[in-house]
């Protein structure tokens, strides 16, 4: 670098030639170096040069100086890139290769059941809504006809809530039903809703949970039968469960209809472990107490209809041959990769 006007041809050279990042830093050192870089002393010498020759000789080193600062630029995005050969040898991609199995997540069961249940319904014309946890006394219990002294309010079936006020009690809802109320008293008839949502109850074994889900379900017309009801649990059932279903109607008492009905399905359950035997009974059902209807605002002369709540857990175990609900809640890896 002792003679920089006959080496700019040779720096050129070495920058293309150059193999590594570290090759180039030293070159680009040699070059531009503060105090001692070829092309900075060129430029630093240009004062020497004849005046008539200055000009030149300056537009000639702002050439070069150019001509270098692109061809590093260039080198080192080069250098940075895999080359062919890179790629070739060291980095190919096997395409014979089966692909690596990933394991990717999935909604858990019980809202992905709910999802189905909503497309179910929503092809009957059934509307879709949810309501507050924590509800009153007033609307889970008084609105929907259950007297003050029957046995779901006492503390071995309800989660009482501390309440400023002892005239408006709160509680965890037992039941999707006071959805019932609330949407009758927006909504004037003819009209179907479904109202799925957790609710809560002192009850732990293989069928019963202290919170587990429910989706209520309400229809209420001119003309709503008993039969209209039968169709749409069947209908319900068979989607949603499977089309060879094992079910039964059998009476049954809830205080906000009448008449009353219950539906079991046949399961593959615990003798031992539940209560239930080989039925598992999966909905509550009936026409609409008057009432109710009367709570709501809504004339029993001119409307009737049906309400139902199906048991979300025990439907998908009966789809699954799941033997016991605690399993929906245990986290297990185990269990929720199979769906």
């Amino acid at each position: 670098m002792t003679d920089p006007h006959s080496s700019w041809e040779s720096c050129e050279e070495r920058i293309r030639a150059a193999k590594t990042a570290d090759e180039l830093d030293v070159i680009e050192q040699e070059l531009f170096g503060r105090k001692a870089g070829a092309m900075t002393l060129a430029l630093q010498s240009l004062h020497e040069t004849a005046p008539d020759e200055r000009k030149k000789a300056a537009a000639e080193l702002n050439t070069w100086k150019r001509t270098f600062e692109d061809l590093l630029a260039a080198r080192r995005k080069e250098l940075a890139s895999p080359s062919n050969e890179t790629l070739r040898t060291s980095d190919r991609i096997d395409v014979t290769l089966e692909l690596p199995q990933r394991e990717r997540g999935h909604l858990h069961l019980i809202p992905e059941f709910i999802r189905e249940v909503e497309e179910v319904f929503g092809r009957m014309g059934f509307d879709s809504a949810t309501g507050p946890e924590i509800e009153t006394e007033e609307f889970n219990f008084n609105l929907l006809n259950i007297p003050r002294d029957h046995p779901a309010r006492d503390m071995q079936d309800t989660f009482w809530l501390a309440a400023n006020n002892p005239a408006d009690r709160l509680l965890l809802r037992t039941q999707t039903s006071p959805m019932q109320i609330r949407y009758m008293q927006s909504h004037k008839p003819p009209l179907r809703v479904i109202a799925p949502g957790k609710v809560y109850r002192k009850d732990s074994d293989a069928t019963h949970s202290p919170m587990f889900h429910q989706f209520e379900g309400l229809m209420i017309g001119e003309d709503v039968t008993l039969a209209n009801m039968k169709a749409v649990m069947i209908t319900a059932i068979r989607a949603l469960v499977s089309p060879a279903a094992e079910f039964r109607f059998r009476t049954g008492f809830f205080p906000f209809v009448e008449p009353g009905l219950e539906v079991d399905m046949r399961w593959q359950g615990d003798d031992a472990a539940s209560r239930e035997g080989k039925w598992l009974e999966v909905v509550g059902c009936g026409m609409v107490h008057p009432n109710v209807l009367r709570n709501c605002g809504i004339d029993p002369k001119k409307y009737q209809g049906f309400a139902f709540g199906f048991g979300v857990e025990r439907m998908i175990m009966i789809k699954h041959q799941i033997p016991d609900l605690r399993a929906f809640f245990q986290g297990d890896l185990r269990f929720l990769r199979q769906f």
